[in-house]
């Protein structure tokens, strides 16, 4: 019991969270979790009418609204807990977690037959960190829960972080950490006296990928039925829901078909210093025409003055799966959560329907790690290779989604439920029938917004994209659109070594306030320049991180020096030397 309240305590970070425990020590079963108060999952354990089915959960389910009354029907009492119907469910249903349309895992206890079975959502995107030793099997949904009763694997693995460095992510259910590891997608694990004795996949990818294609219409008018059926579940609940809208395509799909939902809702969106950008702009304009108020959470002095905080506590949260260059991100999701506290999102709209890649890898500033390291760099960069062959939707959502977008999804529900109907199991499924040339462009997304709403469909994208507007005059005018695209990233995170050293010698004409805040909210070459520059030298240039091994102590001090005097642009390179470092100093060290 010590280790597992220890364990619970390490992963308790708000005074909105609740924390329960479901100990069995006949089956050798200690288990806690922790929720933010209020959501779906906070009410555990969960328990049948007989006593002999327990489960802990976490995450969400998104089933079809008339499966509480099936189970009521079947004869079980199902109370006001929002997911108390599962554990019925799971009794009825020979397949569960299968069955099960969400993010999610949770442990499901047997006293029938004194088993326990460890199981996850078939993406894998609610993670499991476990490590196995001679004692026990520990498992959690942050590694830092682990190291708190296993301080022994407080060790970085430099395969693991050789792929971060290079990709932002670790590949194939790996950590950071030697010695943990994360539990793989669709897994069901049962244990019994103690042991694991199976190691169950309940789905496979090739399920979905074997069906046979349709054509371009009848797979549009597939997923239409789909979509528009099932955006209304992902804004039901008991607690007040948060559109989180962009300029773009996926969250605009979102709101043309948001009469489905059947209830109140509050829209916003992220903005920065400078200036509105498209986002901002344009989410406004969204809004107005579906008839809802909406606001802008800025980034901009106030986060800056706290920004230490939030970096450190970003890349702590995240057991190291994001680099301080998401802070921001952890910023507006806790202002957010005071708006309302489910945050309803396009993201993997891109990836589902435009077959997005999110990810690859990444140079460093050159002389920054040490030539040892650089080969677990290298190694990152050839199993990326390796992973990315095969079934490119398969790549997009079983691996790139659980894999590079884990980390930013991990921080953002610190603070708020984060949910997204395009990873919706009915959805995705439908999307693998697609016909080969149908999603290489924007037009299946185009044309369920103005399908939805004729009015959402009439506006201009952030790249002045519009469905059926295909004339040279709104050609010239996206190319303009790109244009100022590509001009903010030069001049941003994309500066050209020889442009930086003319930047600096603008720099009292204060050019960035015409070429920054048009399309981004954050300014981070920019900012590590001028007012994060003395928290830059403090940690990059302390004796404790000159020291680490993986680091070349001259190649450091060369790149952050040469990007506060402004005569270089090494924005990736501080990214990822903050990011380790701090790492190391809130996982590893402490």
């Amino acid at each position: 019991m010590k280790e597992l309240q220890q364990m619970v305590d390490a992963i308790h970070h708000l005074p909105t969270y609740t924390s329960r425990s479901h100990v069995d020590e006949l089956s050798g079963v200690y288990c806690g979790s922790v929720e933010r108060t209020g959501s779906f999952s906070s009410e555990m354990p969960l328990t049948n009418e007989t006593g002999t089915l327990s489960m802990m959960f976490s995450g969400e389910d998104f089933s079809a609204p008339g499966t509480v009354a099936e189970l009521r029907r079947a004869g079980h009492a199902i109370d006001n807990n929002p997911a108390s119907y599962l554990i019925h469910q799971a009794e009825e249903d020979s397949s569960f977690p299968a069955s099960v349309n969400g993010r999610f895992h949770g442990l499901l206890l047997d006293r029938k037959t004194q088993s326990a079975v460890l199981f996850n959502d078939r993406y894998g995107m609610h993670r499991i960190y476990y490590h196995q030793s001679a004692e026990a099997f520990y498992f959690a949904a942050e590694a830092k829960a682990i190291l708190a009763v296993c301080p022994q694997l407080r060790e970085v693995d430099l395969e693991g972080l050789g792929e971060l460095v290079s990709l932002g992510c670790v590949l194939e259910n790996r950590s950071v950490f030697k010695g943990i590891q994360v539990l793989p997608p669709a897994s069901a694990w049962t244990f019994r006296d103690r042991r694991l004795i199976r190691r169950l996949e309940y789905f496979a990818p090739m399920e979905w990928e074997d069906q046979p294609p349709l054509d371009a219409e009848a797979f549009y008018q597939s997923i239409r039925e789909v979509f528009s059926q099932r955006v209304g579940w992902y804004f039901g609940g008991r607690e007040k829901v948060g559109v989180s809208l962009t300029g773009g395509l996926d969250s605009r799909m979102i709101m043309a078909w948001r009469r489905e939902a059947n209830r109140d809702f509050s829209c916003y969106s992220f903005g920065g210093m400078f200036r509105d950008c498209q986002d901002v702009s344009i989410a406004r304009e969204v809004a107005t025409r579906s008839g809802r108020q909406h606001q802008v959470i800025p980034v901009a002095s106030e986060f800056l003055s706290q920004f230490p905080k939030y970096a450190e506590r970003a890349v702590y949260l995240t057991d190291g799966c994001v680099n301080v260059s998401h802070s921001p991100d952890l910023y507006v999701n806790e202002i957010a959560a005071t708006i309302a506290p489910v945050r309803l999102t396009g993201n993997y709209g891109g990836e589902v329907l435009r077959r997005v890649r999110a990810f690859k890898p990444m140079n460093t500033a050159p002389g920054l790690f040490t030539e040892d390291f650089l080969k677990y760099k290298e190694s990152g960069d050839t199993n990326f290779r390796r992973a990315i062959q095969g079934h490119p939707l398969s790549f997009a959502v079983f691996r790139q989604a659980p894999w590079h977008h884990y980390g930013l999804l991990s921080l953002e529900r610190t603070q708020v439920s984060l949910r997204s109907p395009f990873l919706d199991n009915a959805f995705v499924k439908a999307v693998f029938r697609a016909p080969a040339t149908v999603l290489a462009n924007n037009d299946v997304s185009l044309r369920l917004i103005a399908d939805g709403d004729p009015a959402l469909g009439a506006l201009p994208t952030d790249r002045g994209i519009v469905y059926g507007k295909d004339s040279a005059w709104w050609r010239a005018r996206q190319k303009a659109i790109d244009f100022t695209v590509k001009a903010e990233y030069a001049y941003d995170y994309g500066m050209p070594q020889w442009l930086a050293k003319v930047d600096r010698l603008l720099s009292p004409f204060r050019p960035e306030r015409m070429l920054l805040g048009r399309h981004k909210f954050y300014h981070f070459r920019y900012w590590y320049r001028h007012s994060l520059s003395s928290y830059v030298q403090d940690v990059l240039l302390d004796s404790k991180t000159l020291s680490r091994s993986f680091f070349n102590r001259k190649g450091l001090e060369a790149m952050v020096k040469g990007h506060i005097s402004g005569r270089n642009n090494w924005t990736l390179g501080i990214h990822k030397a903050l990011s380790v470092e701090l790492m190391h100093r809130t996982l590893i060290d402490s």
